[in-house]
C-alpha cells in the first residue's frame, strides 16, 4: 500500500459534546468496484468498521455518510454501509431526474436523507441537474450538498436563490481562487444563509486552503466570520477517509484537524448547535437531550 492511514492516537483536546454528528465521511466495503466515468475506489478500502475506531478516537457519536465519486450513482455500497453503521448513520445519495417514486421510497427507508450535487470533476450529478434533484430532494424532506467552485458562486447566485430544500454549501465553500474576508462571495453566502434554507459546512479545509496548514489562516477567517453570522447554519465534518491524500505523509491527523478546526467557533453553546443541533435537525437524528 501506499498510503496507511490513522485511525486512533493522542485524543483530541476539544471534547465534542454528546450527540455529535461528523457530517461528511465516505465509506466503502467489497464487492462494489468503482463505476465509470468515476475514479477508482479508495486503496484499502476505509471501511465502517475502520471508521468506528476514528469515532472512538475523536469522541463523534453519530455519522452522516456521502456517496463516494467513484459509484456515481450507483448507491449499493452507500446502503451496505448505512446496514453496517445502524441508527447511528444517514446518508446522502446520488438521484437525478430518472430516479423512480419507488427508488426514492427505498432509500429513504435505508437512512438516506439528502442527495449530492457535486460540480467539480468525478462528480455524478453538475448543476445542470440542480432544479430536478432539488424538486425531488424536497419532495422527500431531504436535503442538497451542493459542491462546485465557489470561486464561481456570483455566477451562481440564480440558481442557489431558487433552491426549495434545505441545502449545504459544501466543503468550506471550495473558493479555489481564494477570496477576501470582505469580498462580495462572502456577502453572497451571508445573503443565502439569511434566506433560511442554506447551511455552510466546514470540512476539507485543506483542499481549498491557499495559506495551507496547519492553522489555514485563509479559511479560518471566513469561517469565524460564518460562525459568527449564523451559527445555527454551519455544520461540521471530518471529510474522512481524506480521499485526496494519496500517501502516508499527506495524510492528515484527525484529531489535530478536529483541534484546529473547532476552535474557529469560539464558545459551548456555537460548538453544541454546530456539532449536535444544526445536523441533528437536517438529517433527521433522533434528538439528543
Amino acid at each position: 500500500m501506499t498510503i496507511e492511514r490513522t485511525y486512533t492516537g493522542q485524543k483530541p483536546s476539544i471534547i465534542l459534546p454528546k450527540g455529535a454528528i461528523d457530517t461528511q465521511t465516505h465509506m466503502f466495503l467489497p464487492g462494489f468496484p468503482a463505476v465509470e466515468p468515476g475514479p477508482p475506489v479508495p486503496e484499502g478500502l476505509p471501511s465502517p468498521d475502520d471508521y468506528r475506531k476514528v469515532m472512538e478516537w475523536l469522541g463523534i457519536d453519530r455519522v452522516v455518510i456521502t456517496q463516494g465519486n467513484a459509484h456515481q450513482g450507483n448507491n449499493e455500497n452507500l446502503l451496505a454501509c448505512l446496514a453496517e453503521m445502524g441508527e447511528a448513520a444517514r446518508g446522502v445519495a446520488v438521484i437525478d431526474e430518472t430516479t423512480s417514486e419507488a427508488e426514492l421510497g427505498r432509500l429513504h427507508d435505508a437512512g438516506i436523507r439528502g442527495a449530492r450535487i457535486m460540480d467539480l470533476p468525478g462528480g455524478a450529478v453538475d448543476l445542470s441537474k440542480l432544479q430536478a434533484v432539488d424538486k425531488m430532494a424536497a419532495a422527500m424532506g431531504w436535503a442538497l450538498a451542493v459542491q462546485f467552485d465557489g470561486s464561481r458562486i456570483l455566477d451562481h447566485m440564480n440558481r442557489l436563490s431558487r433552491i426549495e430544500s434545505r441545502y449545504i454549501i459544501d466543503h468550506h465553500g471550495k473558493f479555489f481562487e481564494g477570496i477576501a474576508s470582505d469580498g462580495p462571495e462572502i456577502e453572497a453566502v451571508k445573503r443565502l444563509i439569511d434566506r433560511g434554507n442554506c447551511f455552510f459546512k466546514f470540512a476539507g479545509c485543506y483542499e481549498s486552503s491557499r495559506t495551507g496548514g496547519p492553522d489555514y489562516a485563509d479559511i479560518a477567517t471566513i469561517s469565524r466570520l460564518l460562525v459568527a453570522h449564523a451559527p445555527e447554519r454551519i455544520l461540521w465534518g471530518t471529510n474522512w477517509p481524506h480521499n485526496l491524500a494519496k500517501t502516508t505523509e499527506n495524510y492528515p491527523d484527525d484529531a489535530a484537524l478536529l483541534n484546529t478546526v473547532l476552535c474557529w467557533i469560539e464558545n459551548e453553546v456555537d460548538r453544541r448547535l454546530i456539532l449536535v443541533d444544526n445536523p441533528q435537525a437536517l438529517y433527521g437524528f433522533l434528538k439528543v437531550l
